[in-house]
């Protein structure tokens, strides 16, 4: 498709050059007119003009695109040359008008980099293009440690973090779309990784949460703050501070004795604004910790929970509150907490997520159901500001490039007052070049047979029937009767047929076909053992030991091949290793296992004592026929009952 802008576009120019190739459309300097018989492709002129809004049409053999600001113009030039392609393929008159309502001000995603995983710069300009073509204007970095701090050197100490110049790069590059890259730390809490090294542990109040009143902590955060924010345009930081649960309980109850730990809290909270303050930044925080420290329970979310009004006015009023949530699935409760937030006289900014960080899979059961929810409640509420989360916690197991659908999903609902599936298909494979079916099949493989309907309770039987041990399989008195080698056998071809349809997602769903390919006979691996041992049949045993298990060292080897591939073609190399631990770790224990069974069927042993204990329930729920499984969540406890 050649496309004339007629208008003025000079802001744009570069932007529409970086898309041509994603979209697929050539653009002329000269009019129309000017086209020669030889040219196969017809020429559109397109008229560009701002607005209020979106609109874009095509009407006698003329495109209009209408605009509010520069994010707007990269999704109506989408639209547009979506809008004509669909209506080719239904050999109809080509003529569209359509419009769009702008439901916020901001919104956008934050890519969790700091949990192994840290994206390469290219994979973040491919998603930050992806974001234009959807209409996304907002995208953070959540880096706790993975950003260079001038004068810290173990700050970030092989952990992958970026350097100045890349960040300034990919600010310069979302700039160009109109795209605010805003810097997202943490001042409080979560900084396990830096306080690990002896050269801060001065710095600490427990393994993870700073010393609050420490004058090197203070020297510490303005560092940090001044580092993370130098490369980006954006006056706007998030300063985190969220989960310290165990603030003031450390080394500042040594030191200081017991004191309100609201007290504490809003103490630091005041000489990070004055940093901010001091280097003109607007902060924005995580609201939880209110929350949590009115609460009897510590808990974020109770919906009788009054927070005291002395607290509400002891929050300094130049800093956003950001309610994240993307745990409930009814709208009333969003609506409520929203209704808590606001009686505080802080800005309020709502982030919910892509469930990216329960295992090697992303959850769009979870994903749709909460954000439906929350939207629709953020609409009705006038909450102007939104994004969604992409967490990687215990090992960023899920490769970022799967939460695209995720990205499409609040995009949509941006524009859209009522979002359908329909439009939201539509647009994504657009944007994407994918069905997004394909993507949501990749929850297939979480929501197997004993889970709930679009596994809403959030289990995650991919991530622990990979590493659970063949020998003591905490699992595998959850899993029996679920018939898992059936549905894991049935969804690897899925996989094998995505990873055709396109190159950009050819490794990804590789790695799912091998993932589903490693659980078909790993995830009942366990019970063929024990019903095997249990009934005397040394037969099936040493089949198992000579045939099965040698097949599942291969398929979790291919595995860890493919994984790694599709790490490195995405993500800066630091990270991986702790794949290669895990993986490595399951291809020892099944050549353990391998050894054990031979020699208990040889008589060299009289027993396996693992095989003898009672398998008991670890994440079933209930006990009727059709109990649900639970989710497991963290390696450590998954591979084994004895501590790591």
């Amino acid at each position: 498709m050649k496309l004339y802008f007629i208008g003025k576009i000079d802001d744009f120019l570069e932007g529409i050059d970086l898309l041509k190739d994603d979209l697929s459309i050539e653009i002329f300097k000269d009019k129309c007119k000017d086209i020669t018989p030889s040219n196969s492709e017809e020429c559109i002129e397109v008229e560009v003009t701002q607005g209020d809004g979106i609109y874009v049409a095509f009407k006698a053999g003329k495109g209009y695109i209408s605009y509010k600001e520069k994010i707007h113009f990269f999704r109506a030039l989408g639209l547009f040359v979506q809008s004509i392609r669909e209506n080719k393929e239904k050999e109809s008159n080509i003529d569209f008008e359509l419009s769009e309502k702008i439901y916020f001000d901001k919104n956008g995603i934050m890519f969790d980099v700091s949990r192994n995983a840290v994206l390469k710069p290219e994979t973040i300009k491919y998603f930050l293009r992806k974001m234009a073509l959807m209409g996304l204007n907002l995208c953070m970095l959540y880096t706790e440690d993975t950003y260079e701090v001038e004068g810290w050197p173990y700050f970030g100490y092989m952990r992958g973090r970026y350097t100045y110049e890349e960040l300034k790069d990919i600010d310069d590059y979302a700039d160009i779309f109109g795209i605010e890259l805003i810097p997202c730390i943490q001042t409080l809490a979560h900084l396990a990784n830096p306080l690990r090294w002896g050269s801060m542990a001065e710095l600490k109040d427990t393994s993870s949460v700073l010393l609050v009143g420490n004058e090197k902590v203070y020297k510490l955060i303005e560092d940090m703050i001044v580092s993370v924010s130098k490369p980006f345009r954006s006056k706007r930081i998030h300063i985190g501070m969220d989960e310290a649960m165990d603030l003031g309980l450390g080394r500042y109850l040594d030191l200081n004795g017991y004191r309100s730990r609201f007290d504490i809290m809003i103490e630091h909270l005041n000489k990070v604004i004055e940093i901010t303050n001091k280097h003109n930044l607007q902060p924005m925080m995580w609201s939880d910790m209110f929350f949590r420290l009115a609460s009897k329970t510590r808990s974020y979310y109770e919906l009788n929970n009054i927070i005291p009004d002395d607290v509400i006015s002891s929050v300094p009023e130049n800093v956003d509150l950001v309610y994240w949530d993307y745990y409930h699935d009814d709208k009333e409760f969003y609506t409520e907490y929203i209704k808590k937030h606001k009686k505080f006289k802080n800005k309020i900014i709502f982030a919910g997520g892509t469930w990216t960080w329960t295992g090697p899979a992303v959850n769009y059961g979870k994903t749709f159901i909460t954000t439906n929810s929350a939207i629709e409640a953020c609409k009705e509420e006038g909450i102007r500001e939104i994004f969604c989360t992409a967490w990687g916690d215990n090992g960023a197991e899920t490769n970022l490039l799967a939460s695209l659908l995720g990205l499409q999903l609040y995009a949509e609902h941006g524009y859209s007052k009522k979002l359908t599936m329909e439009k939201l298909k539509r647009r994504f494979k657009f944007c994407a070049g994918i069905d997004a079916d394909a993507f949501l099949d990749i929850s297939l493989l979480d929501a197997t047979p004993g889970t709930n309907p679009g596994n809403t309770d959030c289990s995650n039987p991919s991530k622990y029937l990979l590493y659970q041990d063949p020998l003591t399989g905490l699992f595998d008195g959850d899993i029996k009767g679920l018939e898992l080698r059936t549905h894991y056998a049935s969804i690897k071809s899925k996989y094998e047929a995505y990873s055709k349809v396109n190159p950009t997602f050819e490794l990804l769903f590789n790695f799912y076909e091998k993932l589903a390919s490693a659980l078909e006979i790993k995830s009942e691996l366990g019970l063929d053992i024990i019903n095997a041992y249990k009934t005397g049949n040394k037969e099936k045993l040493m089949k198992i030991a000579c045939e099965t298990i040698p097949e599942t060292l291969s398929r979790i080897e291919m595995l860890r091949n493919t994984w790694r591939e599709l790490w490195f073609s995405t993500n800066k190399p630091f990270g991986f290793e702790i794949i290669d631990i895990r993986l490595g770790g399951v291809e020892a224990r099944l050549q353990s296992t391998q050894m054990r069974l031979k020699e208990y069927v040889s008589g060299e042993c009289k027993s396996i004592e693992e095989l003898e204990q009672e398998r008991l329930p670890i994440v079933r729920r209930g006990e009727s026929d059709d109990y649900k499984i639970g989710g497991y969540y963290r390696w450590n406890l998954i591979v084994s009952a004895c501590p790591i």
